[in-house]
């Protein structure tokens, strides 16, 4: 399988692969836009909010037969395209770690990011048992343990952002 990147408006992911979806029902592209399950307080209440891993990005999935050349201007005639990314003239499939970050997240129960389950070691170092950031913890900047969240570090061809995932700590 070979995955490509398309950036579209940011908080428009959604409505444009609805959109896509409907205007192309026999499309052979898969389409992935990872999310993940963060809670959120909001004057002194607990909320679950669903984000995108990747704002403004979603993810196609062809088969390693098929060619992007083929799809790509059933997808910049959608509204909310900008653009493929390298470019538009240069459309390049995810390699290396790029491709492994995006599947990390792919692979994930239904594209959705829930909370993992972490404990801090005797040097006060967290130790991920299980969830998203199983595979992460190099990446992982900042660790808020009030709210229970992690900001960790994502590169996404030659562009660096951080992102928080929620964690629950268990005892050990």
């Amino acid at each position: 399988m070979k995955y490509y990147t398309v950036q579209v408006k940011a908080r428009g992911e959604n409505r444009y692969i609805k959109l896509f979806k409907a205007m192309h029902k026999d499309s052979p592209v898969k389409i992935h836009f990872p999310v993940r399950n963060l809670k959120i307080r909001r004057q002194g209440q607990m909320f679950e909010d669903i984000r995108g891993i990747f704002p403004g990005y979603i993810f196609l999935e062809l088969d390693d037969t098929a060619n992007i050349a083929d799809y790509s201007w059933d997808f910049r005639r959608t509204e909310g395209f900008f653009r493929f990314l390298r470019s538009n003239q240069d459309i390049q499939a995810l390699q290396g770690k790029d491709l492994e970050v995006v599947l990390h997240f792919i692979k994930q129960l239904g594209g959705i990011s829930g909370v993992s389950k972490v404990q801090f070691d005797e040097n006060d170092r967290i130790v991920v048992a299980e969830g998203p950031l199983m595979g992460m913890e190099g990446k992982i900047i900042k660790v808020d343990r009030r709210k229970g969240r992690a900001k960790i570090k994502l590169d996404l061809y030659d562009d660096s952002f951080a992102i928080d995932l929620a964690f629950e700590m268990i005892k050990g």
